[in-house]
């Protein structure tokens, strides 16, 4: 991590490294030209009642400020950029809607015909992490979603900037002119559709006093794929400041706004943290798996599994 000092800066520029603005992301895209943004990504309010939300906004909230908000969002992208929407789902009365169905209808029937035919979906990637709220009444959540857009048909994209550990490293080839040779890319492999990422709950190293994070390695790894260096990145809530610590780390340029002073403040002390090359955060690699050694990872002998209460049912038989 390279480190810098850099200043934070509240209103745009093009030649700013970081703007952090306070207040509503409407003002300040629309002072911003034209075609100067490489890569969007966001996860905007779920109009859930959360504390940083108005009570009294719901669905229809949700959809009308989408279709107000993509024009902007569509103007500022250059051709052949990326926006990337991080979203989960609206729960209410034990009620499910998924979000990235809303978005996607926003945009493919908009008023504006060249957002609905110039936004190409790309990738939905699923966000998939173990820790969240226990329902009780229904499936316990345990995954959200990414929409990949891009501005066009033409668009670049690095995969060997994003690879994974493969599983089996050691695999070869069973047959063909490639028999006995290795057959996975020595960089790693594509990622996949896929993304199992810790969220930023509780003792999670990144946590801050922000009711909803997501974690730094998510707009990392897109940063990286989606943009060239020093592109500009922008995010329209950027709450308490991933995606602006993200781009710092990689050498990108970063806009966005978040309405609450607060969360302006964490992120402008994150960013800071993240030039100067102190900022604490979850590297992009694989889940820890538990050693069975520990005696948290085992488990206690009152713990019945289904299989278990079968197996003795049927030796009672």
């Amino acid at each position: 991590m390279a480190k810098t000092t850099q200043k934070i800066n509240t209103t745009f520029s093009i030649d700013n490294q970081s703007t952090l603005y306070n207040g509503d992301c409407l003002e300040l895209l629309k002072s911003m030209p034209d075609g100067v943004v490489d890569l969007v990504v966001t996860s905007p309010p779920y109009c859930m009642g959360k504390s940083y939300e108005d009570p009294k906004d719901d669905l229809q909230t949700f959809f009308e400020k989408h279709t107000e908000l993509l024009p902007e969002i569509y103007r500022v992208l250059k051709d052949g950029g990326s926006m990337c929407w991080q979203v989960g789902y609206h729960v209410k009365n034990n009620v499910v809607t998924p979000l990235d169905f809303m978005v996607h209808e926003v945009i493919k029937h908009h008023d504006n015909k060249e957002i609905a035919e110039n936004l190409i979906l790309r990738n939905r990637m699923v966000w998939t992490f173990g820790h969240g709220y226990n329902a009780s009444n229904r499936f316990s959540g345990r995954h959200e979603v990414i929409m990949w857009y891009t501005k066009g048909k033409e668009y670049s994209f690095d995969l060997d900037s994003v690879r994974v550990p493969q599983k089996y490293p050691g695999k070869k080839y069973y047959k063909g002119d490639k028999k006995g040779q290795f057959s996975g890319n020595p960089l790693g492999k594509n990622p996949s559709d896929v993304w199992e990422i810790p969220n930023v709950k509780a003792h999670h190293v990144e946590k801050t006093e922000h009711p909803c994070q997501f974690p730094i390695a998510i707009p990392q790894r897109l940063i990286k794929a989606l943009t060239p260096e020093n592109g500009l990145v922008l995010d329209p809530f950027f709450g308490s400041g991933a995606t602006a610590v993200a781009a710092a780390l990689e050498g990108r340029r970063f806009v966005g706004a978040d309405t609450e002073k607060s969360y302006c403040d964490i992120a402008k002390t994150r960013t800071e943290e993240a030039f100067a090359g102190t900022i604490r955060y979850r590297e992009d690699k694989p889940v820890y798996e538990p050693d069975q050694k520990q005696a948290v990872a085992r488990r206690p002998a009152h713990f019945v599994n289904s299989s278990d209460a079968e197996a003795k049912k049927k030796k009672a038989d």
